[in-house]
């Protein structure tokens, strides 16, 4: 008789019930509690010294840019495409598509276009869909947002950000299609973490470089530089238009979920998510409440699953503790949230409009 090789277990005693418990009881305790615009501000000058301390910034070291111009070619009739490196801390380094419109005029302005996973990093947001798995991504989640915004007549920064593209740590620096597409933000998690920092703080603080370079160079507007992100992208706009006043407008597109559904009950997402201490004093809506009273579009699909068991109402949740900082401001018609049909994926419609309406100042 051939032996068994494991016991079976009818019952299993996971920890998932205790933290749902010790979430109900601790989350959220630096929550906006006030009413008045006056309180609202007091409230963001804290919260925002907290998340800095929670992101771990303080460990991040600023030095010179050292901007180097490897690459120049056109990327499509119309459109200029350079890549970039720029030194964001002493002997690290990201790389950047910038697309550049070459049509009569003067660009509208500048946007930064972060990356989310499963998409190579900057290649799907910038477009190259010349390769076959990059094409795939892009057809999946409609990933070229960056040539989107670019063809719209907008210069676009689209960096690596740290796991991405060319930017993948070590177990994942092979030629393999696979390791191509995804991120090593597990690996740089367990690196960062113990000497007090954050994949989430680390992205953050590569793109304020990334506005510095910008204006650095000084050859495009940047008085209303915006950043748009989708998936992992979005929470990266998240936090940078959270914490720097200098993003003017923010897109967010796959990312404002109620961190209970989308990230406890849905343990199994990407560690770059994961902020130790957070969830004790804010949750994601309380972040997107820094933005205001600045002009943020918000898109939320009613069949994503990272919405958790709850669908649609988790994303809702979330927008209106937002809607409540920006009617304190006398803003409100700076927020819109789009629901767009289908899963998890980038939405185009809307965009332009919605932009235009920034950028004429009408909103």
């Amino acid at each position: 008789m051939e032996q068994e090789r494991i016991i079976s277990i009818s019952r299993y005693y996971g920890s998932l019930p205790g933290i749902l418990k010790k979430y109900d009881r601790l989350a959220r305790s630096d929550a906006f509690k006030g009413e008045t615009l006056k309180e609202c501000k007091e409230w963001k000058t804290q919260a925002r010294e907290r998340l800095w301390r929670l992101l771990g910034m303080e460990q991040m070291e600023t030095c010179p840019l050292n901007a180097q111009v490897a690459e120049r070619e056109e990327a499509e009739p119309g459109i200029l495409r350079e890549r970039v490196m720029i030194q964001v801390e002493p002997e690290t380094w990201m790389p950047v598509y910038i697309l550049i419109p070459q049509n009569a005029g003067e660009p509208k302005g500048c946007f930064l276009a972060p990356p989310g996973h499963q998409g190579a990093g900057k290649y799907s947001v910038a477009g190259l869909s010349q390769y076959g798995a990059v094409a795939d991504a892009i057809k999946k989640f409609n990933y070229d947002y960056g040539l989107f915004l670019a063809r719209l007549g907008y210069v676009v920064l689209c960096p690596d950000a740290r796991g991405f593209g060319e930017r993948r740590d070590e177990a994942f620096q092979k030629d393999e299609e696979e390791m191509f597409l995804r991120s090593t933000c597990f690996y740089l998690a367990h690196m960062a973490e113990p000497l007090g920092m954050t994949v989430a703080g680390m992205c953050a603080w590569d793109l304020m470089r990334l506005i510095d370079y910008a204006e650095e160079r000084g050859q495009w507007r940047t008085d209303n530089l915006g950043c748009l992100g989708f998936s992992g992208g979005g929470m990266q706009t998240l936090w940078l238009a959270a914490l720097d006043d200098r993003v003017k407008m923010a897109v967010i597109s796959g990312y404002m979920y109620g961190y209970k559904d989308a990230l406890l009950k849905l343990n199994g997402n990407c560690s770059c998510n994961y902020v130790p201490g957070l969830w004790k004093y804010y949750d994601c809506g309380d972040i997107g409440s820094l933005i205001a009273p600045r002009p943020l579009l918000i898109q939320s699909c009613v069949e994503d699953h990272l919405n958790g068991e709850r669908g649609i109402a988790n994303a809702d949740e979330q927008v209106e503790i937002i809607r409540q900082a920006y009617r304190l401001f006398g803003a409100e018609n700076k927020l819109i949230h789009q629901h767009c049909p289908g899963g998890h994926q980038f939405h185009k419609e809307g965009i332009k409009e919605n932009l235009e309406r920034v950028v004429s100042n009408n909103l």
